[in-house]
């Protein structure tokens, strides 16, 4: 299904849009464009937007089941403007975003939908949830120059860390609940990442609402919704598994012919399965079982 523009789509919906969980998938390139699609409507999104560059191409499966929408992708923070723009015409559905070969993962999703995590985790009267980015790479580069490989990718099982998130309007305090996270390629390699882009937190499901906006830095203006879990115990989070931090490194100049590999003696090969993630501390179940 194409659509001329995200607005034409959000203006006027077809019958049973947003009767569920909403995802946003912004492709920069059509690198894993189709294993980004495949992935999102297996796990259960059944409204699945793509914000793609005009004559991208897809499988005639997904044309029949994705919402094709013509966006400029690369206008500075073309995926957050689209969010906010998606906020305020769903109030009360989850909404969750990414690029293309970033994939979601959550506690038990080979057996369980993201509609019946959502529901769980709203029951915990819970409107948001923390998701960390989680690089995938390849481990053979050679084989992979841009670092993008499906059947040969590796994540660090080890070098995640995280800060207390200060409040510059209250003395640089710390926030309640909140904490910067960072590790992975982006710490391993932080010469040649921006210091502004090094956190690997980012609030990637929510529950849309009046007034609320995603900001620059993948937080939300309610700061509740920033938090990683609630006061009495341990929230679910979730991991969105990403290559796209490796394959920039990959495709900048300024970095491309100074890694040689991005395997290092805490890398491991990534099996494709939540329990890998939960096992490595790279996300939580909560109460969830």
């Amino acid at each position: 299904m194409h659509h001329s523009s995200l607005a034409a789509l959000l203006d006027r919906p077809p019958p049973g849009f947003g009767k569920g969980p909403v995802a946003l998938i912004l492709a920069e390139d059509d690198v894993e464009l189709a294993s980004t699609l495949d992935h999102h409507l297996k796990i259960g999104f059944r409204d699945v937007i793509l914000l793609a560059p005009e004559g991208v191409e897809v499988s005639p499966e997904h044309e029949a089941r994705v919402h094709i929408v013509a966006h400029d992708v690369f206008a500075e923070g073309a995926l957050v403007q689209a969010v906010n723009r998606a906020i305020r015409a769903l109030p009360g559905r989850w909404l969750y975003y990414c690029h293309n070969a970033e994939y979601l993962f959550f506690p038990f999703c080979e057996t369980r939908r993201v509609g019946e995590m959502l529901a769980f985790h709203a029951e915990e009267r819970r409107e948001a949830m923390l998701t960390y980015v989680i690089d995938l790479y390849a481990g053979d580069l050679d084989a992979a120059p841009n670092a993008v490989s499906l059947t040969d990718a590796w994540l660090d099982r080890s070098g995640y860390y995280a800060l207390a998130r200060k409040d510059p309007e209250k003395d640089w305090q710390p926030k309640d609940r909140q904490l910067d996270f960072y590790g992975g390629l982006r710490w391993r390699f932080e010469e040649h990442i921006p210091y502004t882009r090094r956190r690997i937190d980012r609030i990637s499901l929510f529950r849309a609402k009046p007034g609320l906006v995603l900001r620059s830095d993948f937080t939300l203006t309610d700061e509740e919704m920033n938090t990683h879990s609630c006061r009495w115990h341990n929230n679910l989070t979730a991991a969105v598994c990403s290559f796209r931090t490796a394959k920039a490194l990959r495709t900048n100049p300024g970095s491309r012919h100074a890694i040689a590999t991005f395997r290092w003696p805490n890398s491991a090969r990534f099996d494709w399965h939540s329990r890998q993630l939960m096992d490595l501390g790279l996300m939580e179940p909560g109460q969830w079982f």
